[in-house]
Order: structure tokens, then sequence, then C-alpha cells
């Protein structure tokens, strides 16, 4: 009987040792794996790159705050600023539905888009203070336009993509149900920025005196780290990935002319 007590009791104690052994090694794996990607750590985390991200859009939101303040309603581009505004719109919504969720980047979007419509304000009371009444009125029609096609996609959207994604088309039923496809906010957010790099480039020549500092070098900052985060989140994001670099050659290019015009020309 005592055998048979020792024996269960020593079976428990060899099970628990075996348990804690496990355990440790398990550890000793994760703790090993941990240091491993510790010394990629930040160029492989999405928390860093999707912070560094959400500091420039910051920057960018705080840029159209410091230009209210203090520069003149005269600065304001009538092209950027509209296209601002759907842009962060967009990637308020895209910042709460990514994986890992960025909460900072959605606020600082939720933000700009505030700061952004007080900015078009301020540019529509100036034009029409100075007799521009009908470039005020063409470009209301323009946004009129836009909203309009905007809630319509918004709302018919999800009909038509289960739609679509059901006709067993092949090819295009798979990129109607795919994650980042077009009926999702993983493809539209970026979109937008693409329409931020071709207002940037159609201005290529634009005075530099138009030139919002503060704004582009936001911008600056804003497409080179996406150009990173694009590729850690998930769904993994090619389409944000190559606009953030055409944002970052964009940007950077009137950063440049700014700062050669304000205080390299003007020295000499």
């Amino acid at each position: 009987m005592n055998n048979k007590k020792f024996s269960t009791t020593g079976g428990k104690e060899t099970a628990k040792a075996g348990e804690t052994a496990a355990a440790a090694t398990t550890k000793t794996a994760s703790s090993g794996s941990g240091g491993s990607s510790g010394g990629k750590g930040y160029w492989k985390s999405a928390e860093f790159w999707g912070a560094a991200g959400a500091m420039a859009a910051w920057g960018m939101s705080g840029a159209a705050i410091y230009d209210s303040v203090l520069q003149g309603p005269e600065v304001i581009s009538l092209t950027m600023t509209p296209v601002l505004i759907v842009y962060s719109a967009l990637f308020a919504r895209w910042a709460w539905v990514v994986k890992p969720r960025n909460l900072s980047l959605m606020w600082c979007h939720v933000a700009n888009v505030i700061a952004q419509t007080n900015q078009i304000r301020r540019a529509l009371e100036y034009k029409v203070e100075n007799g521009e009444q009908e470039q005020v009125t063409e470009l209301l029609k323009k946004v009129g336009v836009a909203g309009g096609i905007t809630a319509a996609a918004i709302v018919g959207g999800p009909a038509a993509r289960s739609a679509i994604s059901e006709a067993n088309l092949g090819f295009v039923s798979n990129i109607a149900a795919a994650d980042a496809g077009p009926f999702t906010v993983h493809f539209w957010a970026p979109m937008s920025k693409v329409f931020i790099s071709g207002a940037s480039m159609l201005d290529l020549n634009r005075p530099t005196d138009t030139i919002s500092l503060p704004q582009y070098a936001a911008l600056t900052l804003t497409g080179f780290f996406f150009t990173r985060y694009a590729l850690l989140v998930t769904p993994i994001n090619y389409t944000l990935c190559g606009v953030n670099v055409a944002l970052f050659l964009s940007s950077f290019w009137h950063f440049g002319r700014k700062i050669k015009a304000d205080f390299i020309d003007e020295k000499e």
C-alpha cells in the first residue's frame, strides 16, 4: 500500500517536473525568438512604424493648425486641402480596422479633418472677399458631385461586392472578395494618397510663396514612414506602399524648393 502511494506520488512529481521543464523550454524558445527579432525589432515592428507614421500624420494636423494661426488664407491650396479632407476621413477608418489597430493614427486623422475643414473655410471666405465668387461656386459644385458619388459608393458597395464575389467570374470575383480589394477601405485609403501625390505633381512649379513648409514636411515624413508600415500590417497593402513612395518623392520636391527659396536664395 505504501509502495503504491509512493509510486503515485512519485508519478505526480515526475509529471509536474516534466511540465515545469516544458514550460522552461517554451520560455527559453520564446526568449530566443524575441531576442532574434529584437535585433531586427524596429525594422519588422508594425507598432513602431505605425507610431512613426501617426506622429508624422499628427504633424500634418499641426501644420494646418499652425497655418491657420500664423499664416494668411492666401497660402491655402484649394487643390490640396479638399483632397486632404477625403484622405484623412478614409485613413481614420482604415486605422480602426487594420491589424494591429492604430488608435493614435485614427485620432490624428479625425483632428486633421477638422483642421483642414477650417482651412478650406478660411480660403473660401478669402476668395469671396476678394471678388472670386465664381471660383468658389465652381469648387462647391465639384465638392457636391464628389460627395454624391462617395455616398452612393458607401451605400451600394457591400451589395455590389457580394454580387460580384458570388458570380463566379474568376479573377474578377477573386479581386472583389480580396481583403484589400476595391470594395474595402484598405484599397481606397491608399488611393486617396494617389490623389495627394497627383495634386503635388500637378503643381510641381507652384510658386514657393504659396507652399506651406510645415504641411510639406509632414507629408514627406508620412510618405517615408508609411512606405515601410504598409508591408507590416494585416492585410499587407502593396498599394499603400507604392503610393507612399510617390507621395514621399512629390512632397520632398516641394519641401526642397521651399527650403531653397526661403533659406538659401534669400541669403544670396
